[in-house]
C-alpha cells in the first residue's frame, strides 16, 4: 500500500514538473518595440497619432492607448485602434510643457493582457486642448495587471488532475499480488 502510494506521488510530482516546464513557451507575450513618439524623445510638437509597436500581431479586442499629460488630462482623442502589430490612438495638438506618458493595454496573440507605459517630453507648449482628467476614465492611466488567473495555473492543473488519474488507475486500483486459493 505504501509503495503504490509513493510511486503515485513521484508520478504526481514527475507530471507536475513536466507541466511546469511546457508552460515556459506559453508565458511570452508581445512586448513593446517602437512607439511614436518614442520611449524617452523629447519633441518640439504632437504627433498626429501616438502608436506602439508591438514584436507580434495584436488581437483587436479591447485594446486601450492613452496619452496623459503632466497636467493630469488625456490628451488623446478617440478609441484606439490595431493594425497588425501596431496600437495607435489619435493625438494633435499638445498643451503644457513637461512629460507625456503612453499608456497601454493590449491582447497578445496568445490571449494574455499586456499593459504598460512609455514617456516623452514636449519641450515647446502647444495650443492644444485637454480632455477630461486621466483618473475620470476608470483609471485610463493605470497600468496595473490584467487581474485575471492566468491560463497556465490550468494547464498545471488540469495536467496534475490527468496524471493522478493515470498513477490511480495504473498502480491504485488493483492489488500486484495473485490471490492464493
Amino acid at each position: 500500500m505504501i509503495r503504490r502510494l509513493r510511486t503515485a506521488l513521484v508520478a504526481g510530482v514527475l507530471l507536475l514538473g513536466f507541466g511546469i516546464a511546457a508552460t515556459g513557451i506559453a508565458a511570452a507575450h508581445s512586448t513593446p518595440t517602437a512607439s511614436v513618439p518614442g520611449d524617452g524623445a523629447t519633441i518640439d510638437a504632437g504627433p498626429a497619432r501616438a502608436s506602439i509597436t508591438f514584436n507580434e500581431a495584436l488581437q483587436t479586442s479591447f485594446p486601450a492607448l492613452t496619452v496623459v499629460g503632466p497636467d493630469g488630462n488625456l490628451w488623446s482623442k478617440g478609441a484606439p485602434t490595431v493594425d497588425g502589430n501596431v496600437v495607435s490612438v489619435e493625438v494633435g495638438e499638445l498643451g503644457p510643457v513637461g512629460e507625456y506618458t503612453l499608456a497601454y493595454r493590449v491582447t497578445s496573440a496568445d490571449g494574455h493582457a499586456v499593459s504598460g507605459t512609455r514617456h516623452f517630453t514636449l519641450s515647446k507648449a502647444g495650443n492644444g486642448v485637454p480632455g477630461q482628467k486621466a483618473d475620470a476614465k476608470n483609471g485610463s492611466s493605470d497600468s496595473a495587471g490584467s487581474g485575471g488567473i492566468p491560463l497556465w495555473v490550468f494547464i498545471v492543473g488540469a495536467v496534475v488532475l490527468f496524471g493522478g488519474g493515470l498513477a490511480f488507475a495504473l498502480f491504485g486500483g488493483r492489488s500486484r499480488k495473485p490471490k492464493q486459493q
